[in-house]
């Protein structure tokens, strides 16, 4: 069975309090532990331990990313986590510098990545519809959700990680299907778990 890290980037809000992102949490802890695996979870909103956060990250076999997108992107407070932890992480915990040497400094950019039997999940939250993705004549012109998250696989690549497939939930605010998401969201981990 694999060790599971669960981060919880949720950012409050007044008008968005992060009942959903903590329930999707709640029920992937329960999901996984009863198939034998081990959990930990993190919540970004909570103080944050950089070195414990490295060990969580090489203690994983699997990280699982749980967030909302605000404006194209990860709320600010993972991205702190970011910038305080991974940038910690870059002496050898997560990876060894950018991956070049000083004989090749053109070579082997993004390629010291030290986690490299990791595996890494987003359970992404829009309030966007999914009908804004993959087509043309919509917002993100054709683009998929993981187009949009690109920077943060390139994140995960950085330290070797390997992508599972991305789960989302659309139309959170306006047109929010919960139950909906809830059977989803149960499928797409009994499918890769």
């Amino acid at each position: 069975m694999s060790n599971i890290l669960i981060i919880n980037g949720h950012q409050y809000y007044p008008f968005s309090e992060g009942k959903l992102n903590a329930t999707l949490v709640e029920k992937a802890v329960s999901m996984l532990e009863a198939k034998g695996h081990k959990t930990r979870v993190v919540t970004i909103s909570e103080d944050i331990n950089v070195e414990r956060e490295l060990e969580n990250h090489q203690w994983a076999d699997i990280v699982i990313l749980q967030t909302p997108v605000n404006w194209m992107g990860v709320t600010w407070s993972f991205k702190k986590y970011m910038d305080e932890v991974y940038t910690a992480g870059m002496g050898g915990a997560l990876c060894v510098g950018d991956g070049r040497t000083e004989d090749a400094p053109k070579k082997n950019y993004g390629m010291g990545g030290t986690l490299t039997n990791t595996k890494y999940m987003m359970s992404l939250t829009f309030n966007a519809p999914e009908e804004a993705f993959n087509d043309e004549n919509e917002f993100f012109n054709g683009k998929s959700i993981d187009d949009l998250l690109f920077p943060m696989h390139m994140n995960f690549k950085f330290f070797g990680m390997k992508p599972m497939e991305t789960f989302a939930c659309f139309d959170v605010m306006k047109n929010a299907d919960v139950e909906n998401d809830f059977k989803r969201f149960e499928a797409h981990i009994n499918k890769h778990f």
